[in-house]
């Protein structure tokens, strides 16, 4: 575990599926901690890390200068509910997100804006993330959407709740 990172965070950063290269997207980063980290396991690769808080983010940059300095890592202040690419960027394939409201039942009306946000910033195969699982969960983003079109107390007794996979199944 780096110094500084608590073993929530610590453990679920290790069970992404990072490897070089990759384009990774962070919903909700709060001051950095595990975009910095995510950083320096993705050799080559790039991190966008968004929040809605703009103090999350000053703080987040003041954190990051080093990660930042090499052109790895950058943040923007966004809501996921009003996240859009801007034009010269690419698409992500992964994104993740921990204890975010609009994604881990909190918020239920913002979660089709999240998901349709996310689902357009990734690669056709892109995956989602989220906290809740042992020590994450994928998000099925097409299934998802799916069953966001249905209200809760309005969906047929046979349609399953959203897919999500074990990250540690996937591995």
């Amino acid at each position: 575990m780096a110094a500084g990172i608590s073993d929530r965070i610590s453990a679920f950063v290790e069970a992404l599926p990072l490897k070089p290269g990759l384009r990774v997207l962070e919903i909700g980063c709060g001051p950095g901690v595990a975009a910095r980290d995510v950083a320096r396991r993705i050799d080559g690769g790039f991190i966008l890390a968004i929040d809605r808080s703009e103090k999350a983010i000053r703080l987040a940059r003041a954190r990051s200068a080093d990660e930042m300095a090499w052109g790895c890592l950058d943040f923007r202040h966004a809501a996921i509910e009003d996240f859009a690419l801007n034009a010269d960027e690419a698409l992500f394939d992964i994104a993740f997100a921990m204890r975010v409201g609009a994604l881990d039942g909190r918020h239920p009306e913002a979660n089709r804006a999240a998901l349709t946000r996310i689902k357009a910033a990734l690669q056709p195969h892109g995956r989602l993330f989220i906290d809740g699982g042992d020590p994450l969960k994928e998000i099925d983003l097409v299934r998802g959407l799916m069953l966001c079109e249905v209200p809760q107390n309005s969906r047929p007794k046979q349609l399953p709740a959203p897919s999500c996979h074990s990250a540690a199944a996937q591995q």
